[in-house]
């Protein structure tokens, strides 16, 4: 499922990110890199709120949709 469909409060295992080289190194710069533990905190107005190497970071649901993960 993609992170922007995860449920919030749930663990999650970053599995596999979309998308070109460009925003493939913007994420992993975030800390969105494939075995990476993150949590979405909650969704406001479309954008995600998550937590991954405890920083909260704020996402809008198209980055999200790009971000494959899998419940722990």
């Amino acid at each position: 499922m993609t992170l922007s469909m995860a449920p919030a409060g749930r663990e999650l295992v970053v599995h596999k990110i979309l998308g070109k080289d460009d925003l493939r190194a913007r994420l992993a710069n975030l800390g969105f890199v494939e075995g990476a533990n993150c949590l979405v905190v909650s969704e406001l107005n479309g954008n995600l709120i998550t937590t991954i190497k405890n920083t909260r970071i704020a996402l809008d649901k198209s980055l999200g949709n790009r971000i494959i993960v899998e419940q722990k």
